[in-house]
């Protein structure tokens, strides 16, 4: 590890991911050595009807197709879901979505699962690329994701002829900016350190919480070291999202942990 400049603390590798994805990664970049501190930028919490899910779920063998658009809906669908039934094909963005569907004891070769071709490209765009969209016309299709979220998969689903249904599994939230969050933020920017930041929601939260650090007379210096923080992205949509907030120091890795933690290891 190279010697810090003089006055300059060791970088910190912020994890940025909710608590519940967050503790392994942070474990890792431990074992490698580096200084990690977990600080959710998204809380999850389940949906406050969870009537819809549920319906759906009890409804599987209906679908020709379920997609998984992340971790925390697998998570969150399985809590209402004993056992997949095998014959229902599920489709997921990334490998983080089928590790979490592994946990609750879905895998191959017993289901089939689709995913992007590349694992280094973990979204909807190359998870289409995957599929064979003509096999869905006339037929049923589920999406689980949280509230909101992008309409790339069913749109693109729709258009090929599929009856898509979307159900939200969880929902997601920007911490509230509290005296302890306010300083913890404060310690983090006073140097530039690294940050994990794996969903563009997160990090337009984060831009958010820096603007409201205050008093305004300080909202400039705030916003300014904001702007020398390093990021480490796995997308290069939340890469276009950090360029947009002014962040220029954007590390564009691929999709999983791995690559995330040998990116680190390179610098």
């Amino acid at each position: 590890m190279p010697e810090l400049e003089p006055g300059v603390s060791e970088r910190v590798v912020v994890v940025t991911r909710p608590r519940a994805q967050a503790d392994g990664l942070a474990e890792a970049l431990r074992a490698l050595g580096r200084t990690a501190e977990v600080l959710p930028l998204l809380e999850i919490a389940p949906v406050d009807d969870p009537a819809p899910l549920r319906a759906a779920l009890a409804a599987l063998h209906e679908y020709a197709l379920a997609v998984f658009v992340s971790p925390n809906a697998v998570d969150g669908a399985f809590a209402h879901l004993e056992a997949w039934p095998p014959a229902v094909p599920l489709a997921v963005v990334g490998e983080g979505s089928r590790a979490a569907l592994a946990r609750h004891g879905v895998a191959a070769p017993a289901h089939t699962i689709h995913s992007p071709l590349d694992p280094a490209h973990a979204d909807s765009e190359h998870l289409l690329q995957s599929l064979d969209l003509s096999l869905f016309a006339g037929r049923r299709v589920l999406i689980v994701r949280g509230d909101g979220g992008r309409e790339l998969l069913a749109d693109a689903l729709r258009a090929a002829g599929a009856t898509v249904e979307a159900v939200a599994a969880y929902r997601r939230a920007t911490p509230v900016l509290t005296d302890e969050l306010g300083a913890r933020l404060r310690a983090l920017l006073a140097q530039p350190n690294d940050w994990i930041i794996t969903s563009s929601e997160a990090l337009r939260g984060l831009a958010g919480l820096v603007a409201a650090l205050g008093p305004p007379q300080f909202q400039a210096q705030y916003q300014e070291r904001f702007e020398r923080q390093r990021l480490v992205v796995p997308h290069a949509r939340i890469a276009e999202t950090a360029h947009a907030l002014g962040l220029r120091q954007v590390t564009l890795t691929g999709s999983g942990d791995a690559r995330i933690l040998a990116a680190l290891q390179s610098q």
